[in-house]
């Protein structure tokens, strides 16, 4: 975000990491030794060959939700602190959220651009949709983000369940151990669970067949957490009705296939992209820099 950048370089005097590979390998042979902070997003991170190219590295500070772009476990070892920014963004990310379900059931986007083609005069009225409310819905991951998204589609007399590695604590919703079980008793599958090794194609062709070809799928995740290639031939052979994504495998590359479907709704990984949010968002990584700064800690660590 420009403006994290402006205050970065103008109040800490900080040094912007070369793009390009050749000049980044010169700049860190020379420099890497010299700093003990880095300011990075969850879409760029600090992995593996970067943190072990700043041997004197502190602390990682995460301008986003997600670091699964960084060696958390490296960072771990060598006693490295690494932030994000969560809770600021949940409202904005669960309103994309339902704004993709909304748009896949309903297919908004889709008789937007029929009306925009002059089809809707020359053709007559547009298909007919799928009802949004009062759908099962299933929530692979109910932390911060995923409840948010619980109480929103309450609001559409939805029937809630979710799957986490464990039970959630204080919720009513029914917590389904298997996630092949959980799509298979669900219209519509949400993934809100982190991204990482962990998580990594946890919704797999298994998952997407369970499912099955009158149900959806909307993620505003990590693309890493779905298969991209067995989602592509779901939505291709017709064993699943839509999708819904704001994040995909390898950003911002999305596969041809998705953006000639008719029922995929893509978006440019915006999730938390409002002036609002992108703000705070802002202000709590520039927190965590100066308290680190100041008195060695974090406002908001992740481990």
């Amino acid at each position: 975000m420009p403006a994290v950048g402006d205050v970065l370089i103008h109040d800490y005097d900080a040094v912007r990491l070369p793009d390009d590979a050749e000049g980044r390998r010169i700049f860190l042979d020379e420099r890497g030794a010299e700093f003990t902070v880095a300011v990075t997003s969850g879409r760029f991170g600090v992995g593996t060959e970067l943190m072990h190219a700043l041997p004197n590295l502190q602390a990682v500070i995460n301008f986003g939700v997600g670091y699964d772009t960084t060696d958390v476990d490296q960072a771990a070892e060598r006693g490295i602190g690494v932030s994000n920014t969560p809770d600021v963004l949940n409202d904005c990310v669960a309103d994309t959220a339902i704004a993709l379900y909304v748009d896949v059931l309903r297919r908004i986007s889709a008789a937007d651009r029929y009306v925009r083609r002059g089809e809707w005069e020359a053709k007559g009225n547009y298909p007919l949709a799928t009802k949004a409310s009062g759908k099962r819905v299933g929530i692979l991951g109910l932390g911060r983000i995923g409840k948010v998204i619980a109480r929103r589609l309450e609001g559409f007399d939805c029937t809630i369940a979710y799957h986490n590695r464990r039970p959630v604590e204080g919720v009513a919703y029914e917590y389904v151990d298997s996630l092949v079980e959980l799509a298979r008793r669900s219209d519509v599958l949400v993934v809100a669970a982190a991204g990482g090794p962990a998580s990594q194609k946890l919704v797999d062709a298994e998952v997407l067949a369970a499912l099955g070809p009158e149900d959806y799928l909307v993620n505003i995740a990590r693309g890493t957490v779905v298969d991209e290639a067995a989602l592509v031939d779901a939505l291709t052979e017709g064993r699943l009705a839509g999708a819904g994504l704001d994040v995909f495998e390898d950003e911002p590359r999305v596969p041809a296939q998705l953006l000639e479907m008719e029922n995929v709704v893509v978006l440019p990984h915006l999730g938390s992209g409002t002036h609002e949010t992108r703000a705070d968002m802002a202000a709590l990584t520039l927190a965590n820099l100066r308290r680190f700064l100041s008195e060695g800690t974090l406002e908001t660590p992740v481990k």
